[in-house]
């Protein structure tokens, strides 16, 4: 069995403490570390224990980080494991930056145990296969008796037992949860006693405690051995019996009035309320509108007027929470005339008075803090004449705020109260009015009008002598709050704590036989209570498979823990189950994480119609029939707690009570479909169509008789009510669960039919139920209307059964039998299994090719049908050939017998794809629309109907959209729709490929294997799709990266992201083809192929897109400057060194004016205007070398296409140079300067540029060395924008000229110069300099060191702005212009003088490819003004946000008069680029080192990895699977940004390359 393995990952402040997740046992919990942790240090901690330790939820040991990143400082893919051997709940925490007091995030993980039946517990029992059966353990007789009435859910198919608690009951109730003697097991089980008794008949018929222990764990050990029958029982921890000899020794065990004072008030309150009920039952009441029969509204409205209005304030409950106003009032005179008075306040908030509760809670105790009072009051008052005057005029004002305050609680006690009796008539009207309720005939002790709230041994007498009674320590140690529930209450909240209201609201819907138990915070807080109760839950654990824990929602949850821990200990695969009414998922969540809750009990009677009972059926298990099929690696998801789902629980009232008997059937057989554990409760299989009480019923089960035919008194047969029907039903259950039919639909027909299908994803065979229910019974019985013909895609292969309940023929009235619990006997149960199918008597069936139709012939309300589907045999053949294509590609899966496949001859897939290379899987994987077009006519991106089109044409488009809706299982998602409708995107897949000659083959495999989808039901086609493009794609971006280089193959998920975008943005374009390379280039050479015109054999060679989808083909394509900077990320730091010495070549083929294209044009139809793509071709050659590791294509041939400025365009090998050769010249030109007019200038080649911005001049000035160039006319560096808005008259004024000195050109001058020094220098590179003749004949000669000595000596000077005015030493020349310093120029000697004093990022360039310019100290400072106000989330801002042309926001649509924004004018003026970033972060890490301090290094590396996080959620996020162009201000999205784009991709890439180089 494959390894599975479940992947969470830690978010940055993440508390998922409501969030539940569960695994089963043995599977691995892989934590990983989500992008903005991945720069911390993370500590991560669990309390899951290490091998062979034991578990303590308090102790935490911390796990050890493992990655899969070859460098330390790539540490994108950190994980550590958890191997999940043991169930319950653990929880795991984790801290940033490795402090373990600044806890970062937290959550559960909640393991499955593993239940076991049967001889030697060989039996696996899962959890969803679970049929539970709740006996009220009272009703089971003696001992003697429970084999054969607990027989009957053996019989019934019942695989589990829940036993109420068996354990002495409560002798005033005899309720079977409340327990007098936790420790004795109920005398009842003993011998027989009288019914209704839980006492003995005598003392000498109880056997030991301990052998009666003994035979419970001997019996549901041979239940478990030859019945395969579990057995639970409840865990009840809430509360006593009232008469619990525990109480009497442990009184402090209990809420009482002595440890609780806060509830005398209520005390008062409800003997005031007893008392009124006792007269109301002996009639003295009669005379104000209130008998003792309860019969009328009005009656209760007359209780109300009475209680509200002369029974309560004779009582003064208020008192309680009330000060005495006197006493207070003289302590202030005594304390006031002692003390000095003060000034009058002066403060800025007034003094505020409260009451502060007197905490015992006597009657006018409560105070105030008196150095309030005196600060407040005590206070001078100008004009009087003495002290006393004083005081007395202070005292009065005292008086009156107290009187206040007194009055204001008052008023809140008043409300309480008057709540408090309207929850007193709301109950009486249940119990004496309500139809639906008791309905009680008068109101006696017995039957009250108002129940008690409190316990307590002492006779009725009086509220005045109860309130004495409360007053006296040793006597209200005795009286104790009873326990309940609250409706809506918080269950983290203690409903009997003293911040609680519910006792003197009278909002507990109270348990009057029972009281509340009072554990505190700790076990020391009440050591006989929690050792009591620890005895109790282990006794349990030890007898039992499992518990029930009652009244889960009002369990303190420490108490919970405590002693379901002490539980595990005992028995590690423990059953732990729960009932939970917080109507609140994130609540159930809580409990079920901190407790390890395996199933929560739900309820189908909460249904109020059949849709909703099939929603519930939905909502509880399963996935969706036809859902995708998941890897054993996969994201561990959030989940719903798993559902006991009961089609009736003991607490419920009778189905047939609540609904009609018709519909027990139908819903017993819908639960039974569901994919989860399920449950009843006994008596409904007998049709008893009355309520079990818990407490009131005392009758016996039934035994299980073998005999067929009527059976006598107490006995159950097969033939009894639907048992034998509940047999089928849970036989399937069991058999559905065990054999994996996991996926659910649920659907109706007609109003009140549902169908509920089960399918299995291996075999594909389902089961459809069909059922209709009968809630309410409405027109003629054998109606068979609003049911329609039912299709169902597949074979019936049989009918399981077909049942329905028929009146018999002597129907008489229900009559309960005084000993034992019996059912209706006037119903008959009419059954076939089996039957053949054209012997039905509900249905006809009819086939039609691959379907089945069903036509209902007869089919009245109660009747329930099921059938076996099998897919027919073109579509089982359909099914077996797409599996073995997905093991083809990789994915190990299995027959439709569940058998693995193994491929039975060997497949040329591995060799076809083996074939394939770089440039193909561009073609298979990506490919924008444009690119399509170009190559293959007529086909684009595919379009998704009420979706949109694909982002690419390739398997990228397509997983950029199924990724989203697989793990969620969206079938409903309009690519599944286009799916399911027909073949038209699986047949693109492979038509596409087919023209090209590299993926002919891999297209044609695609063709066979799609086929097949053909002829799948459509619900499953999605599935399959997913499988077969999933495996394919999965496949080929493994052979991606075992194309690229070790740091791409061994480096971190981040970096094989990022090395995709060498796959994306490099292939063959027709339209945008390389220019032609000299025939004598030596091996490795590109591949050729037949190009359009007649037998002419092209070069197959790849270009870089700038940017998809709007630089993807014909001359948009290729830009110099694009291809250069985005050189070394995409093809050298990959490996693709052969081709991308095929682009340096091709491109310097192309040298014109000493310049490179910056649209290349294939070269014939270039554009020569800008001047920074020269010193970017050169610095790739740079790199190119340093990473190949040699010179060598400094020596290859470079075919000249003009080997003059003027000459024609030369064909390949018309003119061959060596590439050094044409770098010279390069140089050589930039040195001697140049001046030219653009080709062609006009509007054919740039609509919008002013004729002068067509001359073109480039040049080295002799005293700084710098390379300068360009006019205020044009833009030659990447800050291109040119204007074109008349209305905003910027129309051919560009935006950023960045004439004169750029930056980042003299940062890249230096760097090659220098590199070129060094190489000639071993005899590398053939030219020792440059040189030159000016005008009067003179020979200016340079070396290499001599042009790099002149830059170095006047960088800083001239770019440096130092942070004094005398700019250390050397002046600026224009200080007016200075608006930041401590910064470096963007540029020196532009013709808008201004603009060199612009903060831009484009120093942070040179900072990379020639740090020895800078001095460490002020790069860092610069650093940090780039940081601070240019750094967005992704990328750098393009202008200082202080400048006055700053715009952050750009839309090239923007047709405004706005001049600094129209047709998008401000394209460099804000907006953040994210090629830069890459930049920046690569100087931080070169200047973090060149400063030598660790402590700076190690905060920079962990900054680096926090910008680098961002980068890699926008590339994960991203459909395109590409990092932007840019965004606008602060990382918003730019709508006519590129999504994807080179540059951004490679520089980002040349970041994380750098980061994992360093040490």
């Amino acid at each position: 069995m494959q390894r599975q393995v479940r992947v969470l990952c830690l978010n940055d402040n993440d508390n998922r403490e409501s969030t539940l997740y569960r695994l089963q046992n043995g599977m691995t919990l892989r934590f990983t570390l989500s992008t903005a942790l991945a720069a911390h240090d993370v500590r991560l901690t669990t309390n899951h224990p290490r091998e062979h330790e034991q578990f303590d939820r308090n102790v935490f040991h911390e796990l050890e980080w493992n990655s899969t990143g070859a460098s330390r400082h790539d540490n994108f893919d950190r994980f550590a494991e958890i191997q999940c051997s043991r169930p319950g709940s653990f929880r795991y925490c984790y801290y940033a930056n490795g402090n373990r007091n600044d806890l970062t995030g937290s959550g559960y993980v909640v393991v499955d145990p593993e239940l076991r039946v049967g001889v030697d517990d060989g039996q696996l029992l899962p959890l969803d296969c679970i049929q539970c059966q709740t006996v009220l353990s009272k009703c089971l007789g003696p001992f003697r008796e429970w084999r054969q009435r607990l027989q009957v859910a053996c019989e019934c198919g019942y695989n589990m037992i829940h036993f109420t608690p068996i354990q002495q009951l409560s002798g005033e109730s005899d309720s079977s949860y409340s327990i007098r003697n936790h420790q004795v097991v109920n005398p009842l089980f003993a011998v027989a006693a009288s019914a209704g008794s839980s006492t003995p008949a005598s003392a000498s018929a109880l056997a030991s405690a301990s052998a009666e222990w003994r035979r419970v764990k001997e019996f549901v050990a041979e239940m478990k051995r030859d019945w395969n029958v579990m057995s639970i029982t409840d865990l009840v921890l809430n509360h006593i019996a009232n008469d619990s000899p525990f109480f009497e020794k442990c009184p402090q065990a209990g809420y009482n009035l002595v440890n609780s004072p806060h509830l005398k008030p209520a005390f008062i309150l409800d003997r005031v309320l007893w008392y009124f009920t006792l007269q109301v039952a002996g009639g003295n009441y009669m005379a104000r509108g209130i008998p003792p029969s309860i019969t009328d509204e009005c009656h209760l409205s007359d209780a109300r007027y009475y209680l509200l209005n002369d029974l309560l304030p004779q009582y003064k409950i208020e008192e309680f929470y009330q000060m005495n106003v006197d006493a207070i009032l003289g302590e202030f005179v005594k304390r006031a005339s002692a003390s000095v008075a003060s000034d009058e306040h002066t403060g800025s908030q007034p003094i505020q008075l409260g009451i502060i509760q007197d905490p015992q809670y006597r009657r006018v105790q409560c105070t105030v803090d008196m150095e309030l009072v005196l600060n407040k009051f005590n206070r001078k008052i100008p004009g009087l004449e003495s002290e006393e005057q004083r005081i007395g005029q202070q005292k009065e004002r005292l008086r009156h705020e107290l009187n206040c305050l007194n009055g204001q609680k008052r008023d809140e006690i008043n409300h309480h109260l008057q709540c408090a009796i309207d929850a007193c008539i709301a109950s009486a009207r249940r119990h004496f009015l309500d139809p639906d309720g008791p309905e009680f005939d008068m109101v006696t002790a017995e039957t009250p009008f108002v129940w008690n709230y409190f316990y307590h041994k002492f006779p009725d007498t009086s509220v005045e002598e109860d309130e004495a009674l409360m007053n006296d320590p040793d006597r209200a140690v005795f009286i104790m709050a009873h326990n309940g529930w609250v409706m809506d209450y918080d269950p983290l909240r203690n409903f009997a704590d003293p911040d609680s209201n519910v006792f003197i609201r009278r909002e507990l819907t109270v348990w009057g036989d029972s009281c509340k138990l009072r554990y505190g915070d700790k076990p020391d807080d009440c050591p006989p209570l929690w050792n009591y109760m620890l005895e109790y839950t282990l006794q349990t654990a030890d007898l039992f498979d499992g518990v029930r824990l009652d009244n889960c929602h009002s369990t303190p949850m420490h108490v919970a823990e405590y002693l379901i821990d002490a539980a595990r200990r005992v028995k590690p695969h423990l059953y732990v189950i729960a009932e939970l009414f917080t109507r609140n998922e994130g609540k159930d969540n809580m409990f079920v994480n901190r407790l390890g809750i395996n199933s929560l009990i739900r309820e189908a009677l909460n249904a109020w119609d059949s849709h909703e009972q099939g929603r519930l059926v939905h909502h509880y298990g399963g996935d969706p029939v036809g859902a995708f099929f998941l890897p054993p690696v996969r994201p561990l998801m959030p989940c719903r707690a798993h559902a006991l789902f009961f089609d009736m629980t003991h607490d419920n009232r009778s189905p047939i009570e609540v609904r009609t008997v018709w519909d027990v059937l139908p819903s017993c057989a819908i639960i039974s479909m569901a994919c989860c554990a399920i449950g009843s409760n006994r008596g409904l299989d007998e049709l008893v169509p009355h309520h079990i009480h818990v407490a009131e019923e005392s009758r016996k089960y039934p035994s299980w008789s073998s005999k067929s035919g009527p059976q006598s008194e107490g006995r159950t047969n097969e033939e009894t009510g639907i048992v034998a029907v509940r047999r089928v039903f849970n036989r399937l259950h069991y058999e559905l669960g065990r054999a994996g039919f996991s996926q659910v639909l649920v659907d109706k027909l007609g109003k009140e039919t549902i169908i509920v299908t089960r399918h299995s994803p291996v075999s594909h065979q389902s089961v459809v139920l069909v059922a209709r229910t009968g809630f309410q019974m409405l027109g003629d019985f054998d109606s068979n209307s609003h049911l329609g013909q039912l299709q169902i895609e597949g074979i019936v292969e049989e009918i399981l059964f077909e049942t329905c309940l028929n009146p018999t023929d002597d129907s008489q009235s229900f009559v309960r039998h005084p000993t034992f619990l019996n059912g209706l006997s006037d119903f008959g149960l009419e059954l076939r299994e089996n039957p053949y199918l054209a012997d039905s008597k509900f249905v006809d069936l009819h086939w039609e090719k691959n379907r089945t139709e069903i036509e209902f012939l007869h089919f009245p309300p109660g009747s329930v049908i099921a059938f076996k589907i099998n897919l027919a045999a073109p579509a089982r053949a359909a099914s077996l050939a797409l599996r073995r294509s997905c093991v083809q590609l990789g994915l190990r899966t299995r027959s439709l017998s569940g058998n693995d496949i193994q491929t039975e001859k060997p497949t040329d897939l591995k060799s076809i794809v083996a074939r394939l290379s770089l440039a193909d899987l561009n073609k298979v994987l990506y490919c924008c629309g444009s690119e399509e077009h170009d190559e293959n006519p007529g086909f684009g991106c595919y379009e998704i109907p009420q979706y949109g089109k694909l982002v690419y044409c390739g398997l990228q488009g397509i997983m950029s959209v199924l990724e989203n809706i697989r793990a969620s299982n969206d079938l409903g998602h309009p690519l599944c729709d286009n799916l399911r409708q027909g073949p038209w995107l699986p047949q693109y897949i492979g038509n596409r490929l087919i023209p090209q000659h590299g993926t002919r083959d891999l297209g044609r495999w695609f063709q066979v294997a799609v086929e097949q989808l053909g002829h799948l039901p459509r619900y499953l086609v999605p599935s399959y799709f997913d499988a077969l493009v999933t495996g394919a794609y999965s496949m080929l971006i493994d052979l991606a990266r075992q194309h690229m280089s070790p740091f791409v193959c061994d480096g971190s998920s981040f970096v094989h992201a990022l090395a995709l975008g060498s796959v994306q943005m490099c292939g063959v374009m027709r339209s945008a083809p390389l220019p032609g390379l000299s025939p004598h280039l030596e091996s490795p050479l590109p591949p050729v192929v037949t190009g359009d015109e007649a037998g002419k054999m092209l070069h197959y060679s790849v270009t870089i897109a700038a940017g998809l989808p709007h630089f993807s083909s014909g001359i948009m394509r290729s830009w110099g400057r694009d291809t250069f900077i985005s050189m070394r990320g995409l093809m050298l730091v990959t490996g693709r060194f052969d081709e991308a010495r095929f682009i340096l070549l091709a491109y310097g083929g192309c040298l014109r004016h000493g310049l490179i294209p910056n649209l290349l044009g294939a070269g014939t139809t270039a554009r020569f205007n800008c001047r920074d793509a020269v010193w970017w071709w050169l610095r790739s050659i740079q790199e190119y070398c340093v990473l190949m590791g040699n010179t060598k294509i400094l020596k290859d041939y470079v075919s000249r296409l003009y080997p003059s400025d003027h000459s024609p365009p030369l064909g390949p090998g018309d003119y061959d140079q060596p590439l050094e050769t044409v770098m010279q010249e390069a140089l050589q030109r930039h040195f001697e300067g140049v001046q030219f007019r653009e080709r062609g200038a006009g509007p054919d080649i740039d609509w919008h540029m002013a004729d002068r911005g067509f001359n073109n001049s480039i040049g080295v000035d002799e005293p700084t060395g710098f390379v300068y160039g360009g006019n205020s006319h044009n833009c030659g560096t990447w800050m291109d924008k040119m204007g074109s808005s008349e209305k905003a008259g910027n129309r051919g004024v560009p935006a950023t000229p960045r004439d004169g000195s750029a930056v980042e050109l003299v940062g890249l001058c230096k760097a090659v110069v220098t590199w070129l020094g060094e190489l000639h220098a071993t005899g590398s590179y053939s030219f020792a300099g440059v040189r030159k003749t000016i005008g009067d004949g003179q020979v200016v000669e340079w070396t290499w060191c001599d042009w790099a000595s002149r830059i170095q000596a006047s960088f800083e000077t001239h770019f440096w702005i130092d942070s004094s005015p005398d700019g250390a030493g050397h002046p600026d020349p224009n200080p007016k212009m200075i608006n930041r310093r401590d910064i470096y120029k963007d540029t020196v000697g532009s013709s808008h003088v201004w603009s060199d004093y612009q903060l831009r990022p484009n120093f942070v360039i040179a900072m990379v490819v020639a740090p020895e310019l800078f001095t460490p100290e002020r790069a860092w400072k610069a650093l940090a003004i780039v940081e601070k106000e240019l750094l967005g989330p992704l990328g750098l801002k393009t202008l200082d946000p202080s400048d006055l042309n700053y715009n952050g926001d750009y839309q090239n649509s923007d047709d405004s008069s706005d001049y600094k924004r129209a047709k998008g004018f401000n394209y460099h003026q804000g907006p953040e680029w994210l090629w830069p970033v890459g930049f920046f972060l690569r100087a931080k890490l070169i200047f973090a080192c060149r400063i030598g301090d660790e402590k700076i290094f190690n905060n920079t590396v962990h900054f680096v990895q926090r910008a680098l996080a961002r980068h890699y959620d926008a590339l994960k996020a991203s459909p395109w699977k590409g990092l932007p162009e840019l965004t606008n201000s602060n990382g918003s999205f730019c709508n006519d940004s590129c999504p994807t784009q080179a540059w951004s991709i490679s520089c980002i890439m040349d970041a994380l390359f750098d980061l994992s180089q360093m040490a």
